[in-house]
Order: C-alpha cells, then sequence, then structure tokens
C-alpha cells in the first residue's frame, strides 16, 4: 500500500469522525432547541430546530453516503459507488423544502392564532444553538471544498448560526417590548432561507443525475478541440456527462485519415480532453469513414 493511499486513508478517516462528532452535536442541540420551543411557546425555535435536524440529517446521510463512495467499482456498480453522494444530497434538498413549507404554513397559522412566549428560554436555548452550529461550521468547512454533500451541509451550518443569531435578537426584543410578532416574522424569513438555499442546489444535482454537461464545458469547445489534433477529420457523436461530482466522462467517433495512426492519435486526443477539460474517461471509436451518425 503506497504512502499517498494511507494518507488518503488517514484523512478520510479523520473526516469521518468530524462528521460524526457533527452529527452527534446536531442531534442533542435540534432535541433541546424542541423541548425549548415547546415550552417557551416559540415558533422560531421549532422552526430553527427542524433546520438543525434536517442539518444533522444531511451529515448523517453524507456520512453513510462517503462510505458507500468508496466501495469499489464491480460487475453491478461498474462506474463505482461515488454518486450515492449525489443521490444523498438529492433526499436532503427534497426534504428541506417540505420543511420550508411546513414552515411556511405553520408561521401563517400562527398570524391568526398568536402564542405567549417565555423569552428568557428562546435566548438561552438559541445561544447554545449558536455555539453548537458555528463548532459544526468549524468541523466541516475544510471538507466542504470537495464535496457536494459536505457543502451543502457547511452552508445549512452557516446559516443556522444566522438563524440563531436572529432568534436571540427575537427573544430579546419579546422580553424588552413584548414584541410577540417577532417570533412569527423570524419563522417566515428562516423558512424562505431554508427554501432558497434547497431550490438554489436542485438544479445542480438533478443535472448530474441527469447525466448533464459538466458545468462550463461546451460540446462545440470539445469537437474543436479534438479535431485540431493532427490527423482527424471529423468528431461526431459526442456524449458528455458526468460521472459524479469530480470525475467527467466522454465517449465519441473519431474520423481519421489512416488507422496506422490510430494509437498516436488516440494518445493525443485523451491528453487533450484531460489538460484542456478535465475528462478523465473517454471511449473513443475509430472510423476512416463518417459512420452517417451525427448526433
Amino acid at each position: 500500500m503506497s504512502h499517498d493511499h494511507v494518507h488518503q486513508h488517514d484523512i478520510e478517516s479523520m473526516g469521518d469522525r468530524r462528521l460524526l462528532l457533527a452529527i452527534i452535536a446536531n442531534m442533542l442541540l435540534t432535541v433541546a432547541q424542541v423541548v425549548g420551543g415547546i415550552v417557551s411557546g416559540s415558533l422560531s425555535l421549532v422552526a430553527d430546530a427542524l433546520h438543525n435536524f434536517s442539518d444533522a440529517s444531511s451529515l448523517l446521510i453524507a456520512w453513510l453516503a462517503r462510505r458507500i463512495g468508496r466501495q469499489p467499482a464491480d460487475d453491478l456498480r461498474t462506474f463505482g459507488y461515488r454518486r450515492a453522494e449525489v443521490i444523498a444530497a438529492l433526499v436532503n434538498l427534497v426534504s428541506l423544502v417540505i420543511i420550508g413549507i411546513y414552515l411556511l404554513y405553520e408561521a401563517v397559522w400562527r398570524i391568526f392564532q398568536p402564542q405567549v412566549i417565555e423569552g428568557w428560554i428562546v435566548v438561552i436555548v438559541a445561544g447554545v444553538a449558536l455555539v453548537v452550529d458555528v463548532a459544526t461550521a468549524i468541523l466541516t468547512w475544510t471538507m466542504s471544498k470537495n464535496s457536494m454533500n459536505i457543502r451543502a451541509a457547511f452552508l445549512h451550518n452557516v446559516s443556522d448560526a444566522l438563524a440563531s443569531v436572529g432568534v436571540v435578537i427575537a427573544g430579546t426584543l419579546i422580553l424588552l417590548y413584548g414584541w410577540y410578532w417577532t417570533d412569527t416574522l423570524l419563522t417566515l424569513v428562516i423558512a424562505a432561507y431554508v427554501l432558497y438555499q434547497a431550490f438554489g442546489m436542485l438544479p445542480q444535482t438533478i443535472h448530474l443525475l441527469m447525466e448533464g454537461t459538466p458545468e462550463g464545458v461546451s460540446i462545440a469547445d470539445v469537437r474543436a478541440a479534438m479535431e485540431a489534433v493532427e490527423g482527424v477529420r471529423n468528431v461526431h457523436h459526442i456524449h458528455l456527462w458526468q460521472i459524479d461530482e469530480h470525475r467527467s466522462a466522454l465517449e465519441a467517433h473519431i474520423v481519421i485519415d489512416r488507422f496506422e495512426d490510430t494509437a498516436r492519435i488516440k494518445a493525443a486526443l485523451k491528453d487533450r480532453l484531460g489538460d484542456m477539460f478535465d475528462i478523465t474517461h473517454s471511449t473513443l471509436e475509430f472510423e476512416i469513414e463518417n459512420c452517417g451518425d451525427g448526433s
């Protein structure tokens, strides 16, 4: 086993431990927020708890997906299991949409049926939540650069921290001025932000699952770069998609002048695809005459 492989394994193990610690902290915080929200009558505290629970759930799903994603390719999944993390992201985002819609419903209903809220409980529990949210964000920050799931969870924790600040402010206003309407207003803001996050990330996730073209890569540019290789007359039947968040694949038909040059042209094309477009997996079919498939 190489040193690089051992080092990578150590990094992944450390990341798993960080995720587990963040999951436990957020689950305990969710329970505390729900209890505090019910006792105090604060809907915004329950709203923050539901958002925090979605974060804990997404961390748990991401942790499971990371472990599944490390499984090697086999006869059932010939590209491997890396896309498990993308599926996990989709599950998390759909749950966020459901939670956001529920919070909107509860907030509107609270307008017609206002309740007395215990401001001190709101402030204390939200203060504890703020500490946990900041700690979780720190735990996941270094991992968020290379994973859609962890990046989403990191952004959720940052938004949770901001929401906790807002809940503290709302609780303080209730204590000082009796402005109970601030709790409903904050719930609406949290719900709107949850929906904004979910709908902002859904298109990217669905695009990847639909095997769309990698972001920032144009089929026309790829074809032009391939046809610029010496000995290539035409490139057609191009299919370009993302295997997972970090790997792209391509298949294409290549019309060349002489079959004797196939090995040289193939090597040049693969080098160009990797260097210019970061396409790490390509399947190229060589022809002397165009097969007539222009797709």
